[in-house]
């Protein structure tokens, strides 16, 4: 790290963080208002048993899989954006964002096709507990009536990321939370004279809100000025298929790197389903805790990846290296204050979700393990960050895949299937994982940036 020492002491510090920050803390009300979505899903859903939160958490991972990997395919649009930006080219970021919008298309009718399909016969046959498999299969059913909208919403957000335009996804973000919070509220209870649909209304709420926030982004673009240069809406139906081949080169590898991490994430929360509601139940509460502290970092990523991108774009290697290192020592700053708020406040933490004995209990054990794996997880995400801002996506990928799913899963797998331990024992595996692919992100990231900069 002595790389970084002699950043700290040769570059204004202050002067990247007012820089990081600035781009960053939109992103930052972003990821918080979309964890919120989650946690109120999460509390309104616990309030009607564990069942019902149980199924919220396996149905939300179901769902993310999808998500996940639309989004990273779509996430490609921002280092370019950046690249393009930095360089002073407006109407190749128009159509780049085009061509996301058409590939949004393309992924959500996929989502919609095996979601309607497809989920009730594959939570039978990872043997989802009978007890709330029913209930999880109508709440993701629902829920992906919002894809198509989800996804055209995210070429426009990483077209926004790429310019440095985050304001208008931080206002999107915020409405989307207060209107899933209400609709929750009208549908999963049955207020103003609308039927109570328990878990299934929560699936509605999320998919009405998802087209909500897609549709005031897409009139705030069309009518602001700023947005005309880059002439998004005006070439509809030009195709480029080098454009769809350099976004899928960069953006399958991302959406492989996204899906490894999250979906191991979300492939516990499915083993952890077929240990019982009390234990899916625990599990959510714990995860979507630690998911909403990293909210932070993940958003600082995107930050990350912006600085990276424009100081590349602008020919300036030392300033992208820069850029990169210190966003990370960012993210794992923020994360030790988050593991110590975990340490001390996790009773309290749990109380807000759940009263449940049973699920309070191994909630809180939980806790502690995330508390652990804190550190590593802000660093690997800053890392990956500004990797994708050299546009170096492959080797994170395998990374990820190696950390992931050869090292931690099989771990998990043995501990919540094989040999039903404790779950926190489960939770074991994230640690693992997590802290493998930080010490080999932070190394390739090293590595490249001090490649580019001999180069230059």
């Amino acid at each position: 790290m002595s790389y970084i020492c002699g950043m700290w002491r040769s570059e204004n510090w202050r002067e990247e963080l007012r820089g990081l920050l600035g781009v960053a803390w939109p992103l930052i009300v972003n990821n918080l208002s979309i964890a919120g979505i989650h946690t109120a899903d999460a509390m309104m859903s616990g309030r009607l048993g564990a069942e019902s939160l149980a199924a919220v958490a396996v149905g939300g991972s179901v769902w993310f899989f999808g998500f996940a990997f639309a989004m990273g395919t779509l996430m490609a649009i921002s280092p370019i954006a950046a690249r393009h930006y930095g360089a002073g080219n407006p109407e190749l970021i128009g159509r780049y964002t085009r061509h996301g919008i058409y590939l949004a298309i393309f992924m959500a009718l996929v989502v919609l096709f095996v979601g309607s399909r497809l989920v009730g016969p594959a939570l039978t046959l990872v043997g989802i507990d009978p007890e709330f498999r029913e209930l999880t299969t109508e709440y993701v059913q629902a829920l992906i009536l919002g894809a198509p909208a989800i996804f055209i919403f995210l070429a426009l957000r990483f077209t926004n990321e790429g310019i440095g335009a985050t304001k208008p996804i931080m206002y999107a973000s915020v409405l989307s939370l207060v209107a899933n919070i209400f609709l929750n509220y009208v549908l999963m209870f049955g207020h103003f004279g609308a039927p109570a649909l328990g878990v299934v209304g929560c699936g509605y709420a999320s998919a009405i809100t998802m087209w909500l926030i897609m549709i005031v982004l897409v009139v705030y673009m069309m009518k602001s000025p700023a947005y005309r240069p880059l002439k998004i809406f005006t070439r509809i139906g030009h195709l480029h298929p080098e454009v769809f081949k350099e976004i899928l080169m960069l953006g399958i590898p991302i959406a492989i790197t996204i899906t490894a991490e999250a979906g191991l994430f979300n492939a516990v929360s499915v083993l952890m389903g077929t240990r019982g509601a009390s234990i899916a139940a625990a599990h959510q509460v714990a995860i979507n805790f630690a998911m909403t502290a990293f909210m932070i970092p993940l958003a600082l990523s995107s930050a990350i990846t912006i600085r990276v991108g424009h100081a590349l774009g602008a020919g300036n290697s030392q300033a992208a290296r820069f850029s990169g290192a210190f966003g990370i020592l960012v993210c794992a700053a923020f994360m030790s204050i988050s593991a110590t708020a975990m340490l001390l406040f996790r009773d309290a933490v749990v109380g807000l979700y759940t009263n449940d004995p049973s699920v309070t209990s191994i909630a809180i054990t939980l806790l502690l393990a995330a508390a652990v794996f804190q550190i590593a997880d802000g660093v690997q995400i800053g890392s990956a960050g500004a990797l994708r801002g050299y546009k170096d996506t492959r080797f994170p990928m395998a990374i990820n895949i190696f950390a992931y799913w050869v090292l931690a899963f099989p771990l998990a797998y043995l501990a919540a299937v094989t040999y039903k331990v404790a779950p926190v024992y489960t939770w074991g595996a994230f640690i693992v994982g997590l802290s493998v692919a930080a010490a080999l992100l932070t190394w390739r990231f090293a590595r490249l940036s001090r490649a580019e900069l001999n180069l230059a």
